[in-house]
């Protein structure tokens, strides 16, 4: 039995924490702890580092390294249209909503990886006449993957859900990869973020976090749900993933709107 399953703290991934979160913000302690562990001692494993602390070392000294970790630490692992009948809901039901009596909309895709979901975005706002009147910002904790997302090049098994006539309209062939939507592209406003340590910014009408909430511990998640709600102006709505459901969404002042949709009480 490892010192992760005895449940005997391990000091020399407990002094990476401590050094990650000095040098970078990034608190690993917020992260489930088990699961976190695990990807991280792979990646160490995978590139020939027996202790926490001499791949720590090595991360300081290679920029590779650090992103790759970046990386592993996030799970890049993102499609364009993830879901497909809640971005419907959010089509036609969210965004008829939001759009009432407003001529200009802020829009946050937070936690936003390598661009499928405020590109997503992007495509159904620009369908319904909204881009141009549209602040829309994605942010990261990931400089790669913010790069990949600038570069907006995608393999076509990220397009799967897309519906065909969207996919003529905002993608190009380009080898075996498919090439995003120049003039889509320059609407999104992408930044560097670390969600637990950075402030937000505010007054938006509607946040997309999905499917980053289940890899923060219990008091983490409070809090941002907490930092979610007082960015959302009185109305605004909070789009969360499908494994995302928020009980009590009272206590941050929110209420549920539909399903993984939540309104910010006026």
């Amino acid at each position: 039995m490892g010192q992760e399953e005895s449940g005997v703290p391990d000091p020399d991934y407990t002094a990476f924490i401590l050094h990650i979160k000095k040098s970078t913000g990034i608190d690993l302690a917020q992260y489930k702890e088990a699961q976190m562990k695990r990807r991280l001692t792979t990646l160490r494993n995978k590139n020939g580092f027996s202790s926490f602390d001499a791949f720590y070392h090595a991360m300081m000294a290679n920029k590779t390294l650090f992103y790759e970790f970046l990386d592993k630490m996030t799970i890049n692992v993102s499609e364009f249209w993830r879901n497909p009948n809640r971005w419907e809901v959010l089509r036609d039901v969210v965004l008829p909503g939001l759009t009432a009596g407003k001529s200009k909309l802020r829009v946050w895709s937070a936690a936003c990886s390598t661009g499928e979901e405020p590109y997503t975005l992007s495509m159904i706002l620009a369908d319904q006449g909204l881009l141009t009147s549209t602040y829309l910002l994605a942010s990261d904790i990931d400089e790669g993957a913010l790069a990949k997302a600038a570069e907006g090049l995608y393999l076509e098994r990220s397009l799967k859900d897309v519906p065909p006539e969207v996919a003529k309209r905002y993608f190009t062939p380009e080898g075996a990869m498919y090439r995003f939507d120049p003039k889509l592209k320059k609407a999104v406003t992408f930044k560097k973020q670390n969600l637990l340590l950075d402030p937000f910014e505010d007054n938006f009408d509607l946040i997309v976090c999905r499917n980053v909430m289940i890899y923060f511990t219990e008091e983490a998640k409070h809090g941002l749900y907490h930092k979610f709600a007082q960015a959302l102006r009185p109305g605004g709505i909070l789009f969360v993933g499908s494994t995302e459901q928020i009980f009590s969404p009272s206590q941050y002042g929110l209420e549920s709107a539909e399903t993984f949709f939540y309104r910010k009480k006026a």
